[in-house]
């Protein structure tokens, strides 16, 4: 007999004090170790005002929203047994898990940065977030080739 699925309970976000943005705040959150949020703030916001330093562009905002666009999957790859062999089948990436990868990624290649403070480090993958460079944005070409050459094996999708 077939389970009922019911869609998870998604709580909204509230967006940051300073640039009123939901992204900014996932941010936020998943920069904070530890339950403290003033601090993530603060390094947050220090990085994203040092990369809109450094690429000479006075909205931060529009700094930050092009970098994050730049580091979002559009399609990835999930396995799937089918007659005793894993096939690497793309899959459309949708809505909360589209912003979730973007944010898991870019944090991941920031703290990958070693040697500089957490500021710096954000700073400087979002420039090269938002000139299509840097680890981050090389994760999302990685998953897209990945569904690319995988491609063959969409008609396994349910």
């Amino acid at each position: 007999m077939p389970r009922k699925t019911t869609k998870a309970l998604v709580r909204p976000k509230l967006p940051d004090r300073k640039y009123d943005s939901e992204m900014v705040q996932r941010l936020i959150n998943r920069v904070m170790l530890h339950g403290k949020k003033q601090v993530a703030e603060r390094i947050v916001y220090e990085g994203m005002e040092e990369a809109a330093r450094i690429l000479k562009n006075d909205n931060v905002i529009e700094v930050f929203d092009k970098a994050m666009k730049n580091v979002t999957p559009y399609v990835e790859t999930r396995s799937r047994r089918v007659g005793g062999a894993n096939y690497q089948i793309p899959f459309e990436v949708k809505g909360q898990r589209q912003k979730h990868l973007t944010i898991m990624w870019f944090v991941a290649a920031a703290r990958a940065k070693k040697g500089m403070p957490m500021s710096k480090r954000i700073a400087l993958e979002l420039v090269d977030a938002y000139n299509q460079t840097g680890v981050a944005f090389k994760k999302k070409e990685d998953t897209h080739k990945m569904a690319e050459s995988n491609r063959a094996f969409a008609h396994f999708a349910r």
